[in-house]
């Protein structure tokens, strides 16, 4: 984590994940397009609140799946992306072609990958589940074989193999939850990289105004046409008997998942509640 002085009051609390594995400032051009965002407006008016703004940023198209299957490849860069936490490797392939993956940690530049149903365990490397032992680490896994990764992309994610049973291999998720998923699907060896990014301190409201998103003013700040919370005289109480939003609707400690959803049945245990 790299730390800087206190020259200012917002400089005291300023911190940056460490970037020192960072090979490269500029993106590969053929691999990047640039996205319109919509700010959360819809034909100009606010249908997001709260966002805004913003950094320009070009978008790096991801291998997420099995595209240069059994095409071995070396890795020329880790990179920066500005549209996820973790940082991203720029791999040459033995075709010819060019590809962007979710960077592992320990991945290095010079490193040889392939994406293979039986490759070797190695850091990097992309096989199908039922080839993974027990106690490895894993990330980008597929839910339904083919569709490309969908669990375990942010930084510092890693998803543990508990047991191969059957068609299915069990996962241990970052949220303690564990779930079944078909030993067909694919998944990257290894712990992402930037490890450290959940311990960042933006420091400042300039940071955050980087990042697209806009203040956001107390519910018991506003007018009681605004907000549930809005009005009375002095420090008024919340006048509701459960949290609401500023549409009405309650918030807190409402379960938010489908009742029938269709992967309950994949879902081996729960995540565990926090303690309050």
């Amino acid at each position: 984590m790299k730390r800087y002085k206190p020259t200012t009051p917002a400089r005291r609390h300023y911190t940056v994940a460490d970037q020192s594995k960072i090979t490269a400032t500029e993106p590969f051009k053929p691999l990047t397009h640039f996205i319109h965002r919509k700010k959360g407006r819809s034909k100009g008016k606010i249908s997001v609140r709260h966002k805004g703004g913003g950094n320009k940023k070009l978008y790096r198209e991801i291998a997420f799946g099995q595209e240069k299957k059994g095409v071995p490849g070396v890795v020329k860069s880790i990179e920066y992306d500005p549209f996820r936490s973790a940082f991203i490797a720029l791999v040459s392939y033995k075709d010819g072609d060019w590809r962007y993956i979710l960077a592992p940690e320990k991945l290095q530049v010079g490193d040889e990958i392939i994406c293979k149903e039986d490759a070797p365990l190695k850091i990097g490397n992309r096989l199908a589940l039922k080839n993974i032992p027990v106690g490895t680490m894993v990330h980008n896994v597929e839910l339904q074989a083919g569709a490309g990764g969908k669990l375990g992309r942010s930084a510092g994610t890693l998803i543990q193999v508990v047991a191969q049973e059957g068609n299915y291999t069990y996962l241990k998720l970052p949220s303690s939850e564990v779930r079944k998923v078909s030993n067909k699907c694919y998944a990257s060896i290894g712990q992402l990289s930037n490890i450290e990014h959940n311990l960042e301190s933006l420091g400042k409201a300039g940071r955050v105004r980087h990042l697209g998103i806009r203040p956001t003013v107390r519910g018991s700040a506003m007018n009681p046409r605004e907000h549930p919370y809005g009005g009375g005289e002095g420090r008024a109480k919340r006048g509701t008997k459960r949290p609401k939003d500023i549409w009405g609707n309650i918030t807190g400690g409402r379960k938010t998942r489908k009742k029938k959803k269709y992967s309950d049945k994949l879902i081996v245990s729960r995540r565990k509640k926090k303690k309050k």
